[in-house]
């Protein structure tokens, strides 16, 4: 039974609630489309429906029919994170990995490829992650108001201030027709058609040694960061989405 829109805030007033802050900020973070969150404006919890989930029939007919009461979560969307992702590459004063963070940002896979490339950075990627959860909690707090409702208990991140801008160092982050990465395969295609075959082998011996360069490197730091993951594992868990 497909779930009927939201009461509108105008027609049902404001609402104030004891509100699942936690909950609230993982379902806003969350974009995927095998899953929809929904807030309880009688209780202030969250309900996460997620296809293929053994609840998930359950709770959607809960929802349906008590269709008044629930108010869908609206997550920040896929193209909204990456523009927070491409402002704050915009900001990175170290050439090199603003470089790199540019590179990793383009085409699918971009935000797995954009935290890979951090792990080796941690005051960067601590960086990041205090800048995304100020440009999530202030989505949290537009979106309520938004919908004319407040809280009764104060949000674990304390009051919300508009986010901070982030100040642009070197060139801006542009995408044109052609993404920076596909720019340099098709550089590195071009060299390949100029080699004589007898040098192939070479060739191909040398970039498997440098795609399992690349893996060691991510698994290394992957290790050398374990404590910062742990410290994380609620925002990457969420990460996963690509831009549309």
């Amino acid at each position: 039974m497909p779930v009927r829109p939201p009461v509108p805030a105008a027609t049902r007033g404001p609402v104030k609630l004891d509100l699942d802050w936690d909950a609230l900020e993982v379902a806003v973070e969350r974009n995927s489309p095998d899953t929809d969150s929904y807030l309880d404006l009688s209780s202030g919890r969250i309900i996460t429906i997620t296809t293929g989930d053994p609840e998930a029939t359950l709770n959607r007919q809960q929802v349906s029919e008590n269709i008044r009461n629930y108010l869908r979560v609206e997550p920040a969307s896929s193209r909204e994170q990456y523009r927070w992702m491409e402002k704050f590459v915009g900001s990175v004063t170290d050439e090199a990995l603003r470089e790199r963070l540019i590179i990793s940002i383009d085409g699918k896979g971009a935000f797995r490829r954009f935290k890979d490339v951090l792990l080796a950075y941690p005051a960067e990627r601590e960086r990041w992650f205090s800048y995304r959860a100020e440009l999530l909690h202030w989505h949290i707090q537009q979106w309520l108001e938004q919908h004319d409702i407040s809280a009764s208990n104060e949000p674990p991140w304390g009051t919300v201030q508009p986010p901070t801008e982030l100040p642009t160092v070197g060139r801006p982050v542009v995408h044109g027709t052609e993404a920076p990465g596909e720019a340099l395969r098709r550089q590195a295609r071009d060299l390949i058609e100029t080699i004589p075959a007898i040098e192939l082998p070479t060739a191909i011996a040398f970039m498997e040694f440098l795609k399992q360069r690349s893996v060691d490197q991510i698994a290394k730091d992957a290790h050398l960061n374990h404590d910062l993951h742990l410290n994380h594992d609620n925002h990457d868990n969420h990460d996963d989405d690509e831009p549309s």
